[in-house]
């Protein structure tokens, strides 16, 4: 993700106002540069407000946006909600969408002709996949986004995988304070937790603005952050990932919609799959630590005329993962999942691309190179959660899955899928060929036997010679009591 310090200042245009919005956003004293965090900081050293707190903080304004800089901080320090501000999450991300991308590509609203294109790409990639997998579709609509409509549609998955990590943040700064203190700092205490939200929403906010202006879809990062069963493409960001590729856009648009209708194949027929990710990801965030030490200074120093201080401590190394074997084996658990969702697609894709577009193997090492090279997955989940996923993983389970294919076809491939307890774990991908050699067990039988416990409807064991009945229990019972 961008090192550039986040920041807020007024709300965005919306999308549809296109290059116009921008310019009003401009005019109005948005979109502050890195200088100034928060869009309205000092005026510089011998400027404005080196005396004046108030004119230190706003002095660099517009008197006219006076009232609206006021509004936000008067949002911020009030703000009573959970430990993330997810309304300033929101408004920090479709800003930083509004000033566009380092390339100078802004957002635009999608037209008729596009979201044609994409309906067309998703059918077609629908059709090829139906000969590479025995999974069936899963996407009941095709939808072409603009970056904007992207962060709209993710933000609620966002807030499921962040807030456990930032609810840790947010106990650990009313821990920073002796114990003798903690009472007497009531109002301290409130302020700090506004901060504290206030600080991982814009934090968040920066993060999924700068991340829309990446993503093609909505499973890009291997996790589904869309509406279940809506296969998304983003027709701006296709156009600029092929732009130097020498690849005609319309099969870079077939190869991106082979990959996301893959992934919601995955999604749409593993029912376990969602919450088995998720389930990891909360595992790995139960496991973080925060440096208090690191957070005793910044708060020991801190100073309101520069909250942006408290802000970098929550970027800048104050997450640690325990090193305990509770705390690996989770990480190992979620990388692990990620790189057979990516992998499984990656095999999928390539199998039914191969025969017809001529650049897919181009595309397929293009997109394998980004994600090597720290994409958008690995950055996004290093700056809010502080996770750092190994990309080599997703080669050992691309591997993995096309050795699946041809030793066991399509069918005892995607069979696999059944249960999470048949699939690969982190040591099959160091060693492929044992585990595709390997016997599996057959879980159909279990699940049966478990689905019927449920419902009641299973009858008792058939009892040993040795074993006695009920009645004979009963009888036994009533001779000791004799």
């Amino acid at each position: 993700m961008s090192d550039t310090p986040f920041g807020f200042g007024l709300p965005p245009e919306e999308p549809d106002d296109g290059d116009e919005g921008k310019k009003k956003d401009q005019q109005s004293g948005g979109g502050q540069g890195p200088a100034n965090p928060f869009g309205f900081g000092p005026g510089g050293p011998g400027g404005l407000g080196a005396d004046n707190p108030l004119a230190a903080m706003f002095g660099s304004l517009n008197p006219n946006d006076l009232g609206a800089a006021f509004q936000q901080l008067g949002q911020m320090l009030s703000y009573e909600g959970g430990p993330v501000n997810w309304d300033m999450a929101k408004q920090i991300a479709r800003q930083t969408v509004s000033q566009g991308t380092p390339d100078g590509t802004k957002d635009a609203s999608i037209g008729p002709a596009e979201r044609t294109q994409v309906d067309e790409a998703v059918r077609l990639a629908d059709l090829w996949l139906d000969d590479a997998t025995s999974l069936p579709s899963g996407a009941g609509s095709a939808v072409a986004w603009s970056r904007a409509e992207w962060v709209e549609a993710t933000l609620p998955v966002w807030k499921e995988l962040v807030d456990p990590v930032a609810e840790r943040v947010g106990a650990a700064m009313g821990d920073v304070l002796p114990e003798e203190m903690q009472a007497m700092a009531g109002p301290l205490l409130g302020m700090m937790r506004s901060m504290g939200g206030a600080m991982f929403g814009t934090q968040i906010g920066q993060a999924v603005g700068v991340l829309a202006g990446e993503v093609v879809g909505s499973t890009d990062i291997g996790l589904p952050l869309g509406p279940v069963g809506k296969a998304a493409l983003l027709p701006l960001n296709i156009q600029a990932f092929g732009k130097d590729l020498s690849v005609p856009q319309e099969e870079v648009r077939l190869y991106l919609a082979l990959r996301e209708a893959a992934h919601q194949r995955l999604f749409a027929h593993v029912p376990w799959l969602r919450s088995h990710l998720f389930g990891a990801v909360e595992g790995y965030a139960r496991g973080i630590k925060v440096d208090t030490a690191k957070l005793e200074d910044v708060v020991g120093q801190f100073d309101p005329q520069n909250p942006e201080e408290l802000q970098q401590a929550l970027q800048q190394g104050m997450f640690q993962p325990e090193d305990t074997p509770e705390q690996k084996a989770a990480l190992a658990r979620l990388e692990t999942a990620l790189a057979l969702v990516e992998g499984w697609v990656d095999a999928v894709v390539h199998a039914a691309a191969k025969p017809r577009l001529s650049s897919a193997d181009a595309l397929r090492e293009t997109l394998r190179r980004r994600r090597a090279t720290g994409g958008p997955a690995e950055q996004t989940f290093a700056t809010l959660i502080g996770l750092e996923l190994r990309p080599r993983r997703l080669r050992d389970a691309s591997r993995l899955w096309a050795s699946l294919t041809d030793a066991r076809g399509v069918d005892g491939r995607d069979g696999l899928w059944a249960h999470p307890d048949m699939l690969p774990t982190a040591s099959d991908l160091d060693d492929p060929d044992g585990f595709v050699h390997r016997e599996q067990l057959d879980f159909s039988e279990l699940d049966k036997m478990l689905g019927e416990a449920a419902d009641g409807r299973t009858e008792k064991p058939n009892l040993t010679k040795d074993e006695p009945k009920d009645d004979e229990k009963g009888d036994e019972k009533g001779d000791d009591d004799k």
